[in-house]
């Protein structure tokens, strides 16, 4: 008892050391809260006569005490300190300012302090324009006076803002901004207007006001300077073309332009500037494109300035994220996309209209691949915060890069490329645990399995018929190394797949999850199958095409021409037997090692499809065989042997390997619960494969006998005895189905019988095949009843 109460007052102390330490850390946190209280409510006053609204610059953050509660690290929870802290919340909530009261105080201030002198500063500016018209229409001073005077204004202006900048410096950016434009707007006149100003001058005194117009900009650290001087820059190149065709004034001019918001870029991110001149700049060049552009005259010259456009704005859009690592925006993402194809869209439009540029398509392609690989090494180099974007940003190298493939490539080489790219991408994805990486994997797996797709309908379908010399060597070709290689590539983006050492990318879409499981395995399955099958097929083709001949008829058809049809069944059998091992072989791989439930259900469907082909078609099939040996059509010509016959049991050996697979893959324990109803299904897909295989039998030796009566005597014979025995294994096995199925059988043999045998089968058949009929039917009868006791159980 000693040592248990020596242990409670040990904890006992330890809980009031701890109460202690909590007492503190809420007096401290209090503290902390209520001087902060104090710091935002003298902000609030203060930023209601203080904040620049047309500056662009976001206002500071209102401090919000649900958010800072949650940030701070909280002590044990204890009632008692709950209620302190609701009350200390409540308390503040009571003291902030009155919601109408700050609504009216920042209108007043935006109405009188921002909007007033915008309003005055665009007056006056209007009023300098209207008062050098007054004079120009009346020629009441010189075109050079004007010019001046318009200077002077501009320059006062200027000096009245940087005079009023210390007290009133909102004030003064508006100002200057309104002395940038009249600037821009006098230059414009004066080498316009009345040529007072040739073209070079007018382009330097423009690049110095933009400069200015950047330096300010920075310095007042408003972002309405750098609107307004923007656009006097960006409307001079619609002043500088002057038909000469000197377009690289134009846009040297604006790569100056774009330079000096390049060197904003890394001091201030600015969006809306940003968005302005990227727009501005590609809609005055593709505006030129489209009108003045000549492939001989401006190939290369272009090609140039789309690049330096594309680099800066790349910058652009980098520079300030990258310096401060800040993560990027979905609208930055977009600008930077936009920027990357509108620049290869571009030179791919001015390259494939060059006769010397068709040739470096690819190559372009790819160099766009690097200058990706290049932006996100510099990432990468920076340490942005946003790993993403490297990620992002080596994608779309990848992408240029497969882009670059059917660009340049074509045939074989499109399919292996895109593969074995899906490849790496997938592995870099599963194995790093990059998730943008393994999605874009998927597409590429796309590409590639469309792309050998259409290498097997371009090539393997028309290289016999459109060439008939052209032969193809079976198995050793490229096309089918190629379907190996994709097929290698493939397995070893399956065996990632499966590995349960790596997890895989998850979509929000359960789904698209569902859809993306199957893809990997189901692409495979499907190359793999056709890569034998093609070959196959292909082998057939080729006999059958050399075995052409034309023969001479006589009368007015000289010549017929003539293919042995018995290769074109050899063909089509072949293809069965291959699908039929092919599955059922694959059916055994899931029973011994992968041991799948959805495999094993995709088998079941398979090799039950194929099996109803094979009693469908592959008979019939194999009857024609037959019919051409009797027949012995065409023999002088070309051999019809046994074979024809005997290949039939080639076929009915793969066709029971695939019953065979069914039958143990329905009892594995990874495809339970089976119900009856799939037991019940096999045992007719079982029983009626084999009475329709039994009656292409007796057809078979009958009309090789040339017995046609024994035809219709033999089947319906066979047909009864069939019967009885399902009707024997019915009651053994206690099966209804088959005991039903066995009378559905006797009923059609007994129709026909009595609507098609009796009236060609001669006495002595009929006799034959009443009589043992008749005896079937009675031991049936005696089955029922002998063994009713144990139907009636059943």
């Amino acid at each position: 008892m000693n040592g248990k109460s020596d242990k409670i007052d040990r904890l006992l102390e330890k809980l009031q050391e701890l109460q202690a330490r909590q007492d503190n850390f809420s007096k401290e946190i209090g503290e902390l809260r209520d001087e902060i209280v104090r710091l935002e409510n003298i902000q609030v006053r203060d930023s209601a006569y203080g904040i620049d609204e047309i500056t662009g610059e976001p206002p500071a953050p209102v401090f919000d005490p649900e958010r800072f509660v949650s940030a701070v690290s909280d002590p044990p929870v204890v009632p008692v300190q709950n209620e302190v802290r609701e009350t200390q919340i409540s308390d503040y909530k009571a003291s902030e300012p009155v919601e109408p009261a700050k609504i009216k105080s920042g209108l007043e201030k935006f109405i009188g302090e921002n909007l007033i002198n915008k309003i005055g500063i665009a007056i006056t500016v209007l009023g300098v324009s209207i008062g050098a018209k007054y004079s120009i229409d009346h020629d009441l001073i010189s075109p050079l006076a004007r010019i001046i005077l318009g200077y002077l204004v501009g320059i006062g202006l200027f000096g009245i803002a940087l005079k009023l900048r210390k007290d009133y410096e909102n004030y003064s950016a508006v100002l200057v901004s309104g002395a940038m434009a009249i600037m821009f707007f006098l230059t414009y006149a004066a080498y316009s207007f009345y040529a007072l100003l040739p073209q070079v001058p007018a382009f330097i005194l423009l690049v110095i006001f933009t400069s200015s117009a950047v330096y300010v900009a920075i310095d007042y650290n408003k972002q309405v300077i750098a609107h307004i001087g923007l656009v006097g820059a960006y409307a001079v190149p619609f002043l500088l073309d002057e038909g000469s065709g000197k377009v690289i004034i134009l846009f040297t001019y604006i790569a100056i332009i774009n330079l000096g918001i390049l060197l904003i870029a890394f001091r201030k991110y600015w969006k809306p500037l940003y968005i302005s001149s990227f727009i501005l700049t590609w809609v005055i060049f593709l505006f030129w494109y489209d009108s003045a552009y000549q492939d001989r005259l401006h190939y290369t010259l272009a090609l140039t300035f789309i690049s330096i456009f594309f680099v800066i704005f790349q910058l652009i859009f980098l520079g300030y994220k990258l310096i401060q690592k800040e993560k990027f925006t979905l609208t930055d993402i977009i600008l930077f996309l936009t920027n990357s194809f509108v620049f290869f869209g571009l030179g791919y439009s001015m390259l494939s209209v060059n006769s010397n540029g068709k040739s470096f398509l690819g190559l372009y392609t790819l160099i766009n691949a690097a200058a990706h690989f290049s932006v996100g090494t510099l990432i990468y180099t920076y340490k942005s915060s946003d790993r993403n974007l490297y990620y992002f940003v080596i994608g779309l190298a990848l992408v240029f890069i497969t882009m670059a493939v059917p660009v340049q490539l074509n045939g074989n080489w499109v399919t292996l490329l895109w593969a074995g790219e899906s490849a790496l991408l997938f592995w870099i994805g599963r194995t790093k645990v990059v998730a943008f990486y393994e999605k874009l994997s998927y597409i590429l797996m796309i590409l590639a399995f469309a792309s050998i797709i259409h290498d097997w309908t371009s090539i393997y379908e028309n290289r016999h018929i459109i060439n008939p010399g052209h032969r193809i060597t079976s198995i050793w070709n490229t096309d089918f190394l190629s379907a190996i290689l994709f097929v290698a590539t493939f397995s070893y983006i399956n065996f990632l797949n499966n590995s349960k050492l790596y997890m895989p990318a998850r979509f929000q879409q359960e789904a698209l999850n569902s859809i993306i499981k199957f893809t990997v395995p189901a692409i495979l399955l499907i190359v793999l199958y056709n890569t034998f099958r093609i070959e196959i097929a292909t082998y057939w083709d080729q006999l059958y095409s050399d075995s052409i001949i034309r023969v001479d008829l006589g009368g007015k058809r000289t010549v017929g021409t003539y293919w042995d049809s018995d290769l074109k069944s050899f063909k089509s059998l072949w293809v069965l037997n291959y699908s039929l091992l092919f599955f059922s072989v694959l059916t055994f791989v899931n029973i011994r090692k992968i041991r799948n439930s959805d495999l094993g259900w995709v088998n079941l469907f398979i090799n039950a499809l194929l099996l109803i082909i094979f009693l469908l078609q592959g008979l019939y099939i194999i009857g024609c065989l037959r019919d051409s040996l009797i027949n012995q059509e065409l023999s002088q010509y070309y051999q019809r042997s046994l074979f024809n016959i005997m290949f039939r049991y080639i076929v009915f050996t793969f066709a029971g390997l695939t019953m065979a697979s069914i039958y143990f893959t329905i009892k594995q324990d990874f495809l339970k619960p089976v119900s009856d109803d799939l037991h019940i299904a096999f045992d007719c897909l079982l029983f009626i494969s084999v009475i329709w295989v039994a009656s292409n039998e007796l057809i078979t030796w009958m009309d090789v006998l040339n017995s046609s009566q024994s035809n219709k005597l033999g089947l319906s014979i066979l047909w009864g005895v069939y019967a009885l025995i399902l009707i024997v294994l019915g009651i053994w096995k206690k099966k209804k189905h088959l005991r039903v199925g066995a009378i559905v059988l006797f009923a059609i043999t007994l129709a026909k019988l009595f609507f098609y045998d009796i009236a060609y089968l001669d006495t002595i058949a009929k006799t034959i095949v009443f009589v043992a009929l008749g005896v079937l039917l009675l031991i049936i009868s005696f089955l029922y009843n002998k063994y009713k006791h144990v139907i009636s159980e059943e």
